[in-house]
């Protein structure tokens, strides 16, 4: 009787042994998703992005990381602190390149594509009672123009550059969050604020219902001066409560990025799951309605990861 309680015994240890194995080997896969601020587009495209990962691809485990955005997020990369980011296309050409000033000290070179998403658009608004309606207009105003060394922060210091204009030429500049930025627009402490983001973007939506804003300029000659990935682009009539009418201003195209130690299979399961579940990313924030996959391996500054290639030469796009 004892022998048969002691096989008993030991057989149980064994199958508790496997069951912890098997479950240790299926969260040894886990994805972060690094995005930016809770009141931009990066999160909630985040958040649904995580969510379809974990129900989609077997055996991984999804977090949502709130950080700075694009700069933060290729830095995080490259030391394996996530899996998969957001991040502005000019921000990403600058850390393959090691560009300081933007942020970037040497080359990131870890960074992997997964695929070109939808644009960001730069959105200046202020407020009415301001009078500022062109981007000139701003000097001798109160200006936040995004976290310090965020991808808004970059594309401001950009656009002043290609008009021959820098921070001196404002009243005042505040290094701010997007919703940080619009409380003191509704306080009567700030006049505008630069928000680079896909259109709808949830903070610019509360200011426009909270008090008259204006979407403000910028003129297309802006995009022949920076060149590529910057593009000539307009913010539709509107977009906002109280935009009577189309705004000429920037576009730049949001790339997702993974790095070169993610694995094959995860980075592959990473992109088509992406382009397989549109619905639920659109379902999120409209912003996503401009994914596209013959898209996705188009205009990426970096080298696409292998699993992500395999993925577009399945679709036969390479």
């Amino acid at each position: 009787m004892s022998f048969v309680r002691n096989s008993f015994v030991a057989a149980a240890a064994v199958a508790v042994s496997l069951g912890a194995s098997s479950i240790s080997a299926k969260s040894q896969e886990f994805i972060n998703v690094l995005t930016g601020g809770t009141s931009g587009v990066y999160y909630p495209l985040g958040v649904a992005l995580a969510d379809i990962y974990g129900k989609t691809i077997d055996g991984v485990q999804t977090q949502v990381q709130s950080t700075k955005a694009s700069v933060e997020n290729l830095n995080l990369l490259q030391q394996g602190r996530g899996e998969i980011a957001f991040a502005l296309g000019d921000s990403v050409k600058s850390a393959w390149e090691g560009d300081e000033e933007a942020g970037f000290p040497a080359k990131l070179e870890k960074l992997r594509g997964i695929a070109a998403i939808y644009p960001n658009f730069i959105q200046i608004v202020a407020s009415q009672e301001s009078g500022i309606r062109k981007f000139e207009d701003l000097k001798g105003k109160s200006l936040s123009v995004g976290a310090p060394a965020s991808g808004t922060e970059l594309n401001a210091r950009r656009i002043f550059g290609a008009l021959g204009m820098s921070y001196d030429d404002l009243g005042k500049t505040e290094y701010l969050p997007f919703g940080e930025s619009v409380e003191l627009i509704k306080n009567r402490q700030l006049d505008a604020t630069l928000q680079s983001a896909g259109l709808g973007v949830s903070s610019i939506k509360d200011l426009a219902t909270s008090l008259a804003i204006t979407m403000v300029s910028v003129p297309e000659s802006v995009a022949e001066t920076l060149g590529a990935p910057f593009l000539a682009a307009t913010i539709p009539a509107g977009t906002y409560e109280g935009q009577g009418e189309d705004v000429p201003t920037l576009a730049i195209t949001n790339i997702l990025v993974t790095h070169s130690d993610v694995s094959d299979e995860v980075a592959y399961q990473m992109t088509k799951q992406l382009f397989e579940n549109l619905d639920s990313m659109v379902a999120a924030h409209a912003a996503a309605k401009a994914i596209s996959l013959d898209k996705g391996p188009m205009g990426v500054p970096v080298p696409l990861h292998p699993g992500a290639e395999r993925y577009y030469k399945e679709k036969g796009l390479m």
